[in-house]
Formats: C-alpha cells, structure tokens, sequence
C-alpha cells in the first residue's frame, strides 16, 4: 500500500481506481456515487439550493476540525443559511505528490463523520494530484445541493426595530486556526474552532418563527463585522450592536490579545447571524437554546435607520464606533 500520494494516484489509471475503490468508496458508501458515472442522478424538489465552496486551510488540523470536517460543515451551512436542507455533496480533491496516505485517511474519515451527522450524501467527486511543490499538501472544492423549506426575503426585508441574534460565542474558528498556524496552542488549549454544521440549529429557527426570519447567515471569513455590513450596503437601514451583550469566550479575547485581532472580524465556521421581528426573538432564542451549538444564543443589536448603510457598536461607557467592513486579508487560509 502506498505510503503517500504520487501522480499515478491522479493519472485516471490503475492506482486512481485503486484509491477510489480502497478508500472513498468504502468511507462514503453511497448508490449514486458507487456507479462512478460522470454526474449523479438524484432524486429532486421542487425548489432547490445550490452552492460551492473550496477549501484551502492551513495548518489542515486545527483544534476542534480539519480542513475535511470544515469542507462539509462550510457548504451545509451556506444551504441552510439560503433556508434549505441540506441532502447532496460532490467531492472534489487537489492532492500535492508526496502527500501522506495516512494524512488523507484522517481526512476522509472526517468527511464521512461529518456528512453522517449533517445528513447529507457524498454522490460525485473528482480526484487531481499536482506535482510536488505545486500544492500545499490538500485543497478540497465541495458543491451542495439542499431542498428549499423556507423562502426568505434577505436584507431587502429588513425593518427598523428588528433584532440581530446570533447563535453562540464568535470568532473561535479564525482565533483557533491562528494560533495553530503560530504554534502557540497547547495540546490541552480550551480555543478549539467552533467548527460544525448548522443543520439542526436553522431547522430549530425556522420552524419556531418562519414568518419572521428576514436574513439568516453564518460570519465566516470578515467575522461577524463583515457580515454585517454585507446586510447594511444599499439600504436605508443601519445595524447597532451591544458590545455587552455579544458572546465571546475567554480564550479568544486572550488568543485575540496576542495577536493584536478583534474577535468581531475573526471568523466563525459553526454560527449563525439572525435578523428577525423583534416580537419572535425570544422564540427563536429559546428554539437555539435546546439544541446543541446554541446554547449560548444572545440578541446582540437591532436594526435602525440612525446611519443608512453603516454597522455601529454600542460601547461599555454608551459611545458608538463604525464597524467598517474588513479592509484586506486579516486571517488569511482559515477556511
């Protein structure tokens, strides 16, 4: 058995099938994908939700995932932030030469575990290998197919006096991938990524107050800032968030210290950002707070019409700052 990847492995010949039949089948072992036809057949909806994401993470463990674990997490939770449910995946790996056997094991297994428990079938894929020196190890490209359960207006709803809630602490998965990357995480750290699928936490919202969600979308690369903002350009609205009242646990305030990053632009990979009527938000924090993931749900800010376009923080001592959208890579490779 090979030891590491080498370009046979991508050369569509003998040691490609024999990674296919020896290691992704047997991990993904579903009809659809063991046909190995040039697509899948599938069966449909009457409305669906699309989307693609890759993944180029670095270090590719990281405390708390890996990029394996994140590529499923990433493209099922931008399905279920569209008010889908998620059902099908392709899987489409770069492998540098020299890559380990044993390393891609790892990550194989976790996309399994992680496709099991966010519900979703593994029903096309693709394998490429680069020449050494012309990767940088693993890149994964996922596509996501998820049937519509709730059609939500967007931004383009939104209403002064609406609440902002989000479902638990922010910016660990960016803080936990920073710190990996600088060698600073003990084995027994507590800053782990807050990495995992948002599948059950958007079922739980949308059937608490389906009428009175406008925008559901979960703060990856920019943070929850960034995300933000995204919601605010073009509108009439601004959003105001209260510092006090926004969850951030203590090893990524300190892991954030050290490295000089504000955990409000640090990214998330396991949390969502709610705007909804502010007669429903209670519902819907009660709805997070019973499943796991959500138990630390909080309203955080509100929507107004104080600044068109802007995201401003309420302060401790009742000042506001702008919160501008992230200029620049401040986290690059953490998804």
């Amino acid at each position: 058995m090979d030891t590491h990847i080498t370009l046979d492995h991508g050369s569509g010949g003998l040691k490609t099938a024999r990674l296919i039949d020896t290691l992704l089948l047997p991990a993904f072992d579903d009809p659809a994908l063991s046909k190995l036809e040039d697509g899948a057949v599938l069966n449909g909806h009457d409305r669906l939700v699309f989307s693609t994401d890759s993944f180029v993470v670095s270090p590719w463990r990281f405390p708390g995932g890996d990029i394996g674990k994140l590529s499923v997490c990433g493209t099922v939770n931008d399905l279920c932030m569209a008010g889908g449910t998620p059902k099908y995946l392709s899987l489409s790996f770069i492998l540098e030469e020299g890559f380990p056997m044993d390393d891609l094991k790892t990550i194989v297994a976790s996309i399994a575990d992680q496709a099991r428990e966010a519900g979703v079938s593994i029903v096309t894929g693709d394998t490429k290998v680069v020449e050494a020196g012309k990767g940088d190890g693993i890149y994964i490209n996922t596509a996501g197919i998820g049937f519509l359960r709730a059609d939500l207006p967007g931004k383009a709803g939104m209403r002064a006096g609406d609440a902002v809630l989000v479902s638990g602490s922010v910016g660990c998965h960016g803080a936990a991938v920073m710190m990996a990357r600088a060698g600073l995480l003990s084995e027994n750290s507590p800053l782990i990524s807050d990495c995992r699928p948002l599948h059950q936490l958007s079922a739980a919202v949308l059937d608490a107050a389906p009428a009175s969600i406008r925008v559901l979308r979960d703060p990856t690369r920019g943070g929850v800032a960034t995300t933000l903002n995204e919601f605010t350009e073009g509108t009439p609205f601004s959003i105001e968030l209260e510092d006090r009242r926004i969850p951030v646990d203590p090893p990524v305030e300190a892991a954030c210290d050290m490295l000089g990053l504000d955990p409000l632009y640090c990214a998330c990979e396991g949390r969502m950002l709610i705007v909804c009527a502010p007669e429903s938000a209670d519902t819907i924090l009660e709805a997070m707070r019973r499943v796991p993931g959500g138990e630390n749900a909080a309203r955080v800010g509100q929507v107004t019409d104080d600044m068109p376009g802007k995201v401003l923080l309420k302060t401790a001592v009742g000042g506001r700052r702008v919160l501008a959208k992230l200029s620049g890579a401040q986290l690059p490779r953490i998804c």
